[in-house]
């Protein structure tokens, strides 16, 4: 089976520290690399896979200001549509523009939706819902509009994510600086819970971040990290007593939730969006509905067995749990 992997180029793939639609489509490659699929990744070209790489743009445009993001975007689609008919399958992880040339190939394509950045942007998948083979990466991101051939939850490799038996004192933050992510309201609990918050994340809402966040960070009741990757990422998710996941969206999925999980660390989540599909209430963390629950919810996390949240993810969340899936779901496609 010959497949074209369509990545993202905000960022590197895998990236180097944030990137999620870059990082799933990397851990999805190179398991079906390793599954035997020939496997060719357009991406940037400094990308890493054990497959076959191509590509036009040098680095990913969030890396590098001069590159125009829609000039190469535009490039990076055409060129993977110009080899179209070299392939057996194409595999979108691109979000809508990718769409607009599909009916200009019969090579079969199945795409990924990482979420709706705006519900203006749903008439582009409701337009091609007839030649789409749309995968939502949860069953709450379902748009009612569309025909889904399936839900394939995302997964990660459990030997990269340490099991921290014991944790810390300290909660958690992990996610862009941003009003929906809820950094400001993971201060406030942390704050009234009388414990100390690590933050790590990319500041991606300035005027937020100096309204919400700057004015807290004192390095010893609030410490923000940046943007952390390698060991530092790892030592950050395992060594918490809980994850403050407080969203102000439906969120379509959380990586960091399920990374958390697998470092042994519960996760307190607003009931929203995908974190009743990803946390089991009670078992591996708490779903909450307000700031006085998330609070109360604080003082539980004793309650929480870590060996459950490394558990949870074992039996669901792998990335080869993922990459069946998705072979499954190739072979049916294929097969008619």
């Amino acid at each position: 089976m010959r497949v074209a992997m369509l990545s993202a180029i905000s960022w590197r793939t895998p990236p180097r520290a944030y990137g999620p639609w870059e990082l799933v489509t990397s851990l999805l490659t190179e398991a079906l690399v390793a599954r035997g699929v020939e496997v060719t990744l357009f991406a940037t070209l400094d990308s890493l896979t054990a497959g076959t790489l191509d590509g036009v743009a040098p680095r990913g445009y969030s890396e590098d200001p001069s590159l125009e993001a829609k000039v190469w975007e535009a490039l990076h689609v055409a060129h993977m549509f110009e080899r179209a008919g070299e392939f057996d399958l194409i595999h979108n992880q691109a979000d809508f523009i990718p769409l607009v040339f599909s009916r200009l190939t019969d090579t079969p394509m199945v795409t990924t939706i990482h979420g709706f950045s705006s519900p203006r942007i749903l008439p582009a998948f409701e337009r091609y819902n007839d030649r789409q083979h749309y995968v939502a990466i949860s069953d709450a991101d379902r748009a009612p509009s569309l025909t889904y051939a399936a839900t394939i939850h995302h997964g990660i490799r459990l030997d990269q994510f340490p099991f921290d038996p014991e944790g810390s004192d300290d909660l958690l933050f992990f996610g862009r600086i941003h009003p929906d992510k809820g950094a400001g309201e993971a201060i406030r609990v942390a704050r009234a819970a009388g414990r100390k918050l690590v933050l790590c994340g990319l500041v991606q809402d300035e005027g937020y971040h100096r309204r919400e966040v700057e004015p807290f960070i004192d390095g010893e009741t609030v410490e923000y990290r940046g943007v952390v990757g390698g060991a530092e990422r790892l030592r950050a998710l395992g060594h918490a007593r809980g994850l403050l996941h407080l969203i102000g969206f439906d969120e379509p999925f959380g990586l960091s939730v399920i990374e958390a999980l697998a470092c042994g660390t519960p996760v307190i989540a607003y009931r929203r969006g995908s974190m009743p599909e990803l946390i089991d209430d009670g078992v591996t963390g708490f779903l909450v509905d307000g700031f006085d629950e998330a609070l109360a919810a604080v003082g539980r996390l004793g309650e929480i067995d870590r060996r459950a949240c490394r558990r949870a993810v074992e039996e669901r969340f792998t990335v080869g749990r993922m990459a069946d899936a998705y072979l499954a779901l190739y072979e049916r496609i294929l097969s008619g």
